[in-house]
């Protein structure tokens, strides 16, 4: 008997099977194989929204929630954000190592020869309302993009494929820029290819009347770091959405839409958003520890911010963001709600209530407030989460898409429907 492997006795039968282990999986498919009878199709696992099934082997973003550790390509977050820009972590986890001075520099160069967008994205764009979200325009737009580059399909060609994964880390600054200003009923500012990629963002966003403006220098190294932090997080639910959609061999800019879509939604992308709304209710930092008591009763009142699906410890990202908002505010002054969420985060962790439920701050408790600090409305939170996520995004599609052992996403079901009924004509129903 193999030692790394797992032995199944089916009790229905008696029959007992051996299945290998690798890298700390069963393959899902070497249940089939226990059956009842020949005409049984054969055991499946049950597992709703993929809370112990692993659907893809990858080299890109390593986690460990009980350490609370996270490493792009084996670099722990914290040196990347103290060390590294945004450009440079985004080389890391498209090629698998961190650039030297040229490679950075031709890559930077790609970069930024692709920040403009045809000028039709921005007719597309002003059919929108007035009052569109921003992320719902953002989706629309890149999966536009690809009827403005047809050769994108050809998936399988690297070279095809790598022009597409630049073109959209690229247009998504512009793109999301663009979707801010219809929003505010604000003319398009184009890219200018002089600045960097942070700060030719925040100059397409926040440039009104002054061809020459500048934003803050801190404004956007913070910027810059939070972009480095969201640029990937293993397989969340807009990474597995882009490579479910991508696992058809549609084109990149179809298959990140759909994890733009993910992430629109309140669970995922919106979670920063509510941690301000709730900041908003407690109102003063003297009505915390009634708060807390409100958490604890169960009268439905959430503690937001708090608690991750993989983190079972402290967000490695909340430490870094947690430094980065006194040198924000030092530029903008000190955001209100931030005396409220110090306090919350004191009690949270000395409370034996949360910390038996392993409830510690993660990445939205303190990302909304530097946003907020920054000038950006709520509903433009996600688009800046959706961009420094893109090159997580293009790396797992081209990741999925050069594994041999990958194929058209296609999970089995659990039918609990009825079966085999005689049709009635509606005469008689």
């Amino acid at each position: 008997m193999a030692k790394d492997s797992l032995s199944v006795t089916d009790n229905r039968t008696g029959k007992q099977y051996e299945m290998p282990i690798e890298n700390g999986c069963v393959k899902a498919i070497d249940f089939r194989k226990i059956k009842t009878s020949d005409q049984d199709f054969g055991l499946m696992s049950y597992d709703p929204a993929f809370l112990n099934t692993a659907n893809c082997k990858s080299a890109i973003t390593f986690i460990d929630g009980d350490a609370g550790i996270l490493e792009y390509r084996g670099y722990p977050i914290d040196q990347l954000a103290e060390k590294s820009t945004h450009l440079e972590v985004s080389y890391l986890v498209m090629n698998g190592e961190l650039p030297n001075k040229a490679q950075l520099e031709e890559f930077t160069t790609k970069i930024t020869h692709h920040t403009y967008v045809h000028e039709n994205i921005k007719s597309f764009m002003d059919g929108f309302r007035y009052d569109a979200h921003p992320m719902s325009m953002l989706a629309s737009t890149v999966a536009g993009l690809s009827s403005f580059y047809p050769e994108a399909k050809n998936v399988k060609n690297r070279e095809v494929r790598r022009a597409q994964m630049m073109r959209l880390i690229a247009k998504m600054p512009t793109l999301a820029a663009f979707s801010y200003r219809h929003s505010q009923g604000l003319p398009y500012v184009y890219p200018n290819n002089d600045l960097g990629y942070t700060e030719n963002f925040l100059t397409m966003v926040k440039s009104i009347g002054k061809p020459n403006w500048r934003p803050h220098p801190a404004l956007v190294k913070a910027l810059d770091l939070l972009f480095i932090l969201h640029a990937d997080h293993e397989q969340n639910c807009s990474t597995t959405a882009t490579r479910v959609v991508g696992s058809s061999e549609v084109d990149p800019y179809s298959a990140v839409a759909a994890g733009i879509t993910a992430l629109y939604g309140p669970l995922h992308g919106g979670a920063n958003e509510a941690v301000l709304r709730m900041l908003r209710e407690i109102g003063d930092v003297k009505n915390v520890p009634e708060f807390i008591t409100r958490v604890k009763g169960g009268d439905g009142t959430k503690l937001m911010g708090f608690g991750h699906r993989v983190y079972k410890n402290y967000d490695p990202r909340a430490k870094v963001i947690k430094k980065a908002c006194e040198e924000v505010f030092e530029v903008t002054g000190k955001n209100p709600a931030l005396e409220i969420a110090v306090e919350l985060e004191r009690i949270a962790l000395q409370d034996e209530y949360f910390v038996k439920r392993k409830l510690y701050p993660n990445v939205d408790f303190y990302s909304g407030l530097i946003y907020e600090a920054m000038g950006f409305s709520a509903d433009f939170f996600t688009n800046l989460f959706a961009i420094p996520r893109t090159v997580g995004w293009v790396s797992q599609w081209e990741e999925m898409i050069t594994d041999d052992e990958q194929k058209i996403a296609r999970p089995r079901q659990v039918f609990t429907g009825k079966r085999k009924r005689d049709y009635l004509p509606i005469d008689k129903r």
